[in-house]
């Protein structure tokens, strides 16, 4: 990183429903609500901006082998501390979320090691979420 440099990632994808987007980021992940028009929203992604436009989203297919797993490609995503990522994937659960890969813990005892959930919202835009002890050694190898 360039010295003294500070940033947010962007991120801009497509779906089909606004209201239903409000309700699956405002409501189930609980992410604040920004910036609208009758076409797009914003929303703060865990310190990050994502931006929901209407359009069709981009085709996935699980071709992404990582350990036993083939995941959903593309995909996007966030890392949060084990604990955070214990309390969202609970929240995940009890809205009835149907995991793509259920919550699991991934490379035990392995440089790596990471608890890890794929699900997809409800246009079929597939995220991960994953969960380290430490920030720290999300670099490990």
């Amino acid at each position: 990183m360039l010295a003294g440099m500070k940033s947010l990632f962007h991120f801009a994808f497509n779906v089909t429903d606004l209201e239903e987007a409000r309700r699956f980021y405002g409501r189930v992940l609980a992410c604040k609500e920004g910036r609208s028009t009758a076409t797009w929203v914003d929303f703060d992604f865990f310190g990050h901006q994502i931006s929901l436009h209407l359009g069709t989203p981009f085709p996935t297919a699980a071709t992404g082998h990582v350990g036993e797993n083939l995941v959903p490609m593309p995909h996007f995503g966030l890392i949060l501390q084990r604990n955070d990522w214990q309390v969202l994937a609970d929240r995940l659960q009890s809205a009835g979320t149907a995991f793509v890969i259920a919550p699991q813990l991934r490379f035990a005892g392995m440089p790596g090691e990471q608890w890890t959930m794929f699900f997809l919202d409800p246009f079929g835009n597939p995220i991960e979420v994953k969960g380290f002890e430490s920030l720290e050694t999300v670099y490990a190898s």
